[in-house]
Order: structure tokens, then C-alpha cells, then sequence
């Protein structure tokens, strides 16, 4: 039996054991519970946070080659916790006059290196939030911001496709990981973490667990603004950050039809009731400008972005048009944002001079 064997030493031997199908380990991830040394004798325990019964099983038989491998180690046993804890609810702040927190920064750690953190958020799917985030960074960027972006959609990550990145992040001897430099921003995704095809089959802890990895153990560089891309929802994802990191401020994504506004009004409250300041409502897929006559045609309706705003007391942030650009842009890589002349590059330009205007400062 090894002197030296202890739960530390234990601890940082599956520091090397990676979660099945991704780059992320146990122990950053919190799948490791107690871990019992007496003697040579070890005990270990998973935390089943997982929905696919195998993903678990697996960490479960890595975790236990690893201990095997362990100098001193004589007998061992893994076994399963099916307990979870749950999320703690945010402490309520007092409020100011439009229902957002008159602190907002209290009990909130800031991020190292980051002076501003503004969530890009969406309580429904399809209305291009993602596209926005892309978009809004770089616009940021080119105004001479310091900016990241963080992909916090960990069930869908897009934004790796949206800037044509397949290159995954550098993690340091001290477990820090690197954020992956793309078009002068620092960017990182779940999507940089996994295969293309591997499916997030993850439970609300796993997913507490990695977007806190994502906002804790990124070594970001001396930001400005850390545009941070939301899953569509009002779930775990959203608590978690607002729960975190005190937020510069959110920005709403809708579409003009109403089937959108019902789910943004709720988003909307949701921030609200968590103490989040809400900056302004984006109205995505505004209009279509045909290019032959010049004509503007309004696809999904007219001023529904307007009339969500101004029910909450709220600016509308701008207005982005239906741009073929944003969509191949999406596609090849290369973000609208970055295609000068076009229209849709004027209005994510404008719409960051207004994220930058209203945007709180927490220092």
C-alpha cells in the first residue's frame, strides 16, 4: 500500500477521465461524488445526472480503470448515487421601477477578465437568436470592443458552424481551458467539445455543470464584452447563468408574429423575476427588401417587436432585415456581419452602438 494514497491523489487521477463522447472530465463537470480511502481500499461514487443509462455506465467503468491504475490501490468499488441536488433559486433583490433588480450585481461573482457579460436570449426556438449573437459580437468587435462569445446552447451549438470552426480548445496544466480565437473574438461551444454527430443526452445537473465549467474555468483575455448565446427556453441553462455571474444585460430575440411575442413576453418576465436587467427586444426577420424593385415586403407582419417593447416599457433594439447574407453567411462561416455594404451588417452596427449605449457596467 502507497503512503501517499489519499481521496486527493484520487481526485486528480480522474481529472484524466473524460466524459464518453466529449473532451469535458469528471471532475470539472461535478459527476464525482465522495470518494473513501482506507487503506488500500477505495471507494468512489458517480453521479448519475445523465438520461442514457450507457452514458453513465461508462464514465462508471472509466472511473474504475482509472482507480485501478492507481499506485497503492488493493481493492476498489464505483457505485451510483441517483441523487441530485437541486438548483438553488437566485436570492430576490430589491427592484427599481420597471421591475428590474435595484442592484442587480448582488451575490454575483464576476467573471476574470470579462468587464461586461450580455446574454442573447430567446423563450423560443427558430428565430434566428443565434445568428443575432454571432452577429451582434462582431458588430461589437468592429466598434473596437474586446469581445467573446460564448455558446451556451449545449443541447444545440451552433455557433461553431456559424463561424466555420472545427478546432477544438487548449486546456492548461492548471485545468484552465483556452478559448478558441476566431475572427479577433474568443469563442467557446460544447459544440468545440464533442464530435459533430455526438447528441447532448444530459439532464438539468449536467447541464448546470457544464455551462458553470464554461463561465468558471475559461481562461478569457482582457474583454470588453462577453456576448454570451442562450438555448431558446427559460430552463436550467437561463438560472444558471443569471445564478452565476452578474449580467450586463439581456438582449430579446422575436420574430414580428405573434406566435413568437406570446414566448418573449414570457422570457421577459422570467429575467425580470431573477433580477436580470432586460436591455431591448430585437425584432429578427423584420422585412424583406426585394432586390429587383426595391419594394419591402413584411413576411412574418409589421411591429410586433415594437408593440412587445413598449408593453414592458422596454427600446426596441433594432430591426434586422431578411438578408440572404445572414443566411449563407450562417452556412459557410463567414457571418453577415463581416460582408461589407450589406444591410444586414448596418443593422447588427447599429444594434451593438445600442447594446453598447444601455449596457450596465458592474465595476
Amino acid at each position: 500500500m502507497s503512503a501517499n494514497l489519499n481521496p486527493d491523489v484520487v481526485l486528480a487521477a480522474l481529472r484524466e477521465v473524460q466524459v464518453p463522447g466529449t473532451k469535458v472530465d469528471v471532475v470539472t463537470i461535478d459527476l464525482i461524488g465522495e470518494i473513501k480511502v482506507t487503506g488500500g481500499e477505495v471507494l468512489v461514487t458517480v453521479v448519475r445526472t445523465s438520461e442514457k443509462p450507457e452514458t453513465i455506465d461508462g464514465v462508471r467503468q472509466a472511473v474504475a480503470a482509472k482507480v485501478a491504475g492507481i499506485p497503492g490501490v488493493m481493492s476498489y468499488s464505483v457505485e451510483i448515487d441517483d441523487r441530485s441536488a437541486p438548483a438553488k433559486q437566485p436570492a430576490k433583490a430589491p427592484t427599481g421601477p420597471h421591475g428590474q433588480s435595484a442592484d442587480p450585481f448582488a451575490d454575483r461573482q464576476k467573471l476574470p477578465g470579462v468587464r461586461k457579460v450580455i446574454a442573447v436570449a430567446s423563450a423560443k426556438g427558430g428565430v434566428g437568436k443565434s445568428s443575432v449573437a454571432v452577429n451582434l459580437a462582431l458588430a461589437l468587435r468592429d466598434q473596437g470592443h474586446r469581445v467573446g462569445l460564448l455558446d451556451a446552447d449545449v443541447y444545440g451549438p451552433s455557433v461553431p458552424t456559424m463561424l466555420g470552426l472545427d478546432e477544438g480548445p487548449e486546456i492548461t496544466q492548471d485545468k484552465r481551458i483556452l478559448p478558441v480565437p476566431c475572427h479577433d473574438l474568443q469563442v467557446i461551444s460544447m459544440g468545440l467539445l464533442m464530435s459533430p454527430d455526438q447528441p447532448v443526452i444530459w439532464r438539468g445537473p449536467l447541464v448546470f455543470s457544464a455551462i458553470k465549467q464554461f463561465l468558471k474555468d475559461v481562461q478569457w483575455s482582457d474583454l470588453d464584452y462577453l456576448v454570451v448565446d442562450m438555448p431558446p427556453g427559460t430552463g436550467d441553462a437561463q438560472l444558471t447563468l443569471v445564478q452565476q455571474v452578474p449580467l450586463s444585460g439581456v438582449v430579446m430575440v422575436t420574430t414580428p408574429q405573434e406566435v413568437a411575442l406570446a414566448d418573449v413576453r414570457r422570457g421577459i418576465r422570467m429575467f425580470r423575476d431573477v433580477d436580470v436587467p432586460v436591455l431591448g427586444v430585437v425584432e429578427n426577420m423584420s422585412y424583406f427588401v426585394c432586390p429587383d424593385s426595391g419594394k419591402q415586403y413584411d413576411i412574418f407582419g409589421h411591429g410586433g417587436g415594437a408593440a412587445v417593447a413598449q408593453q414592458y416599457d422596454l427600446p426596441l433594439l433594432g430591426e434586422i432585415p431578411i438578408d440572404p447574407s445572414i443566411r449563407t453567411g450562417g452556412d459557410s462561416g463567414r457571418p453577415a456581419a463581416l460582408v461589407e455594404g450589406s444591410s444586414a451588417r448596418e443593422s447588427f452596427l447599429a444594434l451593438a452602438g445600442r447594446v453598447d449605449e444601455l449596457a450596465l457596467d458592474p465595476s
